[in-house]
């Protein structure tokens, strides 16, 4: 029994250990580069988008910034199929990263991750779609953590999936109208893009204050944000 009640955090924790010395040892440091990816997926066709959303899937799950994804997916397929496959791509390493921690690291995760796991639930827990796309519309916070957190909480799994979902619209676009402009050495549209990336971290933040009814996701998130609402 104790070894049973053992082994889902001992799975956590050593997947962590290897996700660690992979990105240690430089197993994954080719992965979404600009040279992996106009070696391996620009032109390929649907093979290099299958590629390219199964890796970046699985790279934001272990807490790869998806701005990163949403970049390189505008500069590889431009704005419209890069937004929708960086929003693929970052939706799956959402869920994987959130029923990992549900079905397997519950015990481990709550002990690391207490008080950010009663934040998020407290947050979460009256409105929790709503309130997951405020969380994930904030220029702020750690996705990665996020996800974990609200993993081995009592949210549930679909109205959290689907706010995320929606939440993490904005900034993909964003970040892929700016991966494009890169791409096409298109400076006024990496200036939109800029615009853009300014204008929905304010909404975000004024939307958290706005809303939140109290709550907060604490004093460093609250810090930030206000910050951004200053500016």
């Amino acid at each position: 029994m104790k070894l049973r009640t053992l082994l889902p955090g001992l799975v956590l924790l050593a997947t962590l250990v290897a996700v660690g010395y992979a990105i240690d040892s430089g197993l994954l440091g080719n992965m979404l580069s600009q040279d992996w990816i106009d070696r391996e997926v620009r032109d390929q066709g649907i093979p290099g988008e299958l590629l390219y959303v199964v890796v970046s899937a699985v790279l934001t799950a272990i807490a790869v910034p998806r701005h990163l994804v949403s970049f390189l997916g505008g500069y590889a397929f431009g704005v419209s199929l890069g937004t929708a496959l960086a929003l693929l791509a970052t939706e799956l390493g959402c869920v994987l990263t959130f029923y990992y921690a549900r079905i397997v690291g519950r015990q481990l995760v709550s002990a690391h991750l207490g008080e950010r796991v009663r934040r998020i639930e407290e947050f979460l827990a009256a409105n929790p779609f709503s309130m997951t796309l405020l969380v994930r519309l904030l220029p702020v916070g750690n996705n990665f953590a996020t996800s974990l957190a609200a993993g081995v909480s009592r949210v549930p799994a679909r109205p959290f999936l689907l706010g995320s979902l929606l939440g993490y619209l904005p900034q993909t676009l964003v970040f892929a109208l700016a991966g494009s402009g890169v791409d096409l050495g298109s400076a006024p549209q990496i200036a939109v893009a800029a615009l853009l990336l300014v204008a929905s971290g304010m909404i975000g933040a004024w939307m958290y204050l706005r809303y939140r009814h109290g709550k907060s996701l604490g004093q460093e998130v609250d810090g930030e944000v206000d910050a951004n609402t200053e500016t």
